[in-house]
């Protein structure tokens, strides 16, 4: 089935929604019941369903979330919705996500850049403090790094004696991680935030929401 027919079809399950939900509510169990006998009928006579489509699918996960569609699900198995609803969320936050961080301004690619060769001795660290005290500029030293200008001798230069190794080994007790992470339901695909932080040392680490 076309993408159109897919969209098509959810419009009019949509339009059959509206119209349900101006109805009474005596109608609406009068007619759940006619329906649920009608597919007994069919479950006792093991008739099999055809395949369901697209627009199906995505109609039954949508609908699972607003009653307890185990209790109500007939013609396929539980695992078969839940990883239907797995891959709605797999689209979902393909969707939502974007693909990397927007480049900077190219004003602000050429600064960075004029400061790292006129500044010899100027780390990464060094330029963003700079951007961000003197002119406003907020980024980040990874950020500067993905524009520092690409000249041998100042890939190979070293500017610390001492090895990233022995930094780590004398510093790692003090040294703490953290970063946020975005936690989303399956079932209603609704975002939390989550602060992680992790210490060197057993029973170190702590995670809030």
């Amino acid at each position: 089935m076309g993408l159109a027919a897919t969209v098509s079809n959810l419009i009019v399950d949509f339009l059959r929604f509206l119209k349900a939900a101006v109805r009474s509510r005596s109608s609406l169990v009068a007619e759940n019941l006619f329906l649920r006998k009608q597919l007994a009928f069919y479950q006792e006579h093991e008739v099999r369903p055809r395949r369901l489509t697209d627009a199906a699918r995505i109609a039954l996960v949508f609908w699972s979330r607003w009653l307890d569609w185990k209790e109500a699900l007939t013609i396929v198995q539980p695992e078969t919705l839940i990883r239907w609803q797995r891959r709605g969320f797999k689209l979902f936050w393909r969707w939502k996500s974007k693909p990397g961080r927007p480049r900077l301004p190219r004003n602000i690619r050429k600064l960075i850049a004029e400061m790292a060769k006129e500044n010899r001795t100027w780390g990464q660290g060094r330029i963003a403090s700079e951007l961000s005290l003197k002119l406003g500029i907020y980024v980040s030293p990874r950020t500067v790094r993905a524009y520092w200008p690409s000249e041998p001798d100042r890939r190979c230069r070293r500017t610390s004696l001492q090895h990233w190794r022995t930094f780590v080994r004398n510093h790692a007790r003090s040294i703490v991680a953290c970063d946020f992470l975005v936690a989303v339901t399956v079932r209603d695909f609704e975002c939390s935030t989550c602060w992680w932080s992790w210490r060197w040392g057993p029973g170190k680490s702590c995670i809030a929401t």
